[in-house]
């Protein structure tokens, strides 16, 4: 089966979420795939690349004859906009589509056209989303296209190297790693560690990324006069992957408009006991109390009571890592994601 996937420029880090999983998902396909690079680039803009993007598009249809196309918008108007163009001019010449859905804010779903969204949807052969909250409310809205669940993924080569047996249940280093946006939760993040620090003055707090609010969080930190708390900026490649194994939990007390998040399960494949929030598809597989936490909560002495047990009981620590581990090689891998959306393209699109 041939299968041409159009993503941002997924060469380019700074593309975005949908660029970096795909980018990700290189050499995990089992399929011959084909990535068509849409959108802004070399400094312009989506809107003036699409003229060009759309016969580009067009012309590999035509020569490259694929069995299916994927499009991968989030749901956002310019988004929707862009990937349903390529929709309809895949249909127009008879080219089965995948819709796979990766952010979903759910604000946006309460002002969107959703008529707009619904008849564009119900074109595809199969819609894909990162949440039963996100397929229930297409539902909702009247998408009668087949709709089924997917996931993010860990990239297999991230674990090169990396022995469980590093966990041993104590927690030194509670990591947060995330654009450091307000919406992420990162002062809540800082709030919580100033109360946990109280009982605990060992403990340090690892900050990583970059974003709007990172200098202010630095003077917020000295202005409290909190110490052990580190920001590294963004990190790529081995440092990121430093990240992980020199951290002990993994904090993600986000409130955004999250798909899957994917340092939840990158952290988890790492062994690192989580707490987070109740956003997107992290509801339909997290155990709370198995996994870390999991919570409606936004309020930093909650959180601190709910990682005490964590720095108390490193018995609890330790079966956490070890299940969390477990669960991340069984689930989230590229490798086995890449086979289950192949397989879910099969089910649903004309066999070849």
């Amino acid at each position: 089966m041939k299968i041409l996937i159009n993503t941002p420029n997924y060469k380019n880090p700074s593309s975005g979420g949908v660029a970096s999983y795909y980018y990700g998902m290189l050499g995990y396909w089992n399929e011959s795939v084909k990535y068509n690079i849409v959108g802004r680039r070399k400094g312009f803009s989506g809107a003036v690349w699409l003229p060009w993007d759309i016969l580009v598009f067009i012309i590999k249809l035509l020569l490259w004859r694929p069995n299916v196309v994927v499009v991968n918008p989030s749901l956002f108007q310019n988004a929707l906009r862009r990937d349903f163009t390529f929709l309809n001019v895949a249909k127009l010449l008879r080219f089965p589509v995948v819709v796979l859905i990766h952010g979903f804010d759910l604000e946006v779903s309460q002002t969107i056209d959703s008529k707009w969204v619904k008849r564009n949807l119900n074109k595809a052969n199969l819609v894909l989303v990162l949440a039963n909250q996100f397929r229930d409310i297409l539902k909702r809205w009247g998408v009668t296209a087949p709709i089924e669940l997917t996931t993010t993924k860990v990239e297999d080569r991230m674990l090169d190297g990396f022995n469980i047996n590093i966990r041993k249940g104590e927690i030194r280093n509670i990591l947060f790693l995330s654009r450091m946006v307000k919406g992420k939760g990162v002062y809540e993040t800082i709030d919580t560690f100033e109360i946990i620090k109280r009982e605990n003055p060992y403990i340090k707090l690892t900050m990583v990324g970059s974003g709007e609010e990172l200098d202010n969080l630095k003077s917020y930190v000295d202005g409290k006069n909190i110490k052990d708390v580190s920001f590294t900026g963004p990190l790529s490649g081995e440092s990121r992957l430093n990240a992980y194994r020199e951290a002990d939990f993994f904090f993600f007390p986000t409130n955004y408009g999250e798909g899957m998040p994917t340092v939840v399960l990158e952290a988890m494949a790492f062994g690192l006991p989580v707490l987070t929030r109740k956003v997107g598809g992290l509801v339909d597989f997290f155990e709370d109390g198995k996994m870390g936490c999991i919570t409606d909560s936004v309020r930093p002495d909650e959180f601190a009571k709910m990682i005490d047990p964590y720095i108390r009981n490193r018995n609890l620590t330790l079966q956490t890592s070890l299940y969390n581990h477990k669960y991340a090689l069984d689930h989230f891998m590229a490798s086995k994601v890449g086979i289950r959306i192949e397989t879910l393209i099969k089910k649903y699109t004309p066999k070849c």
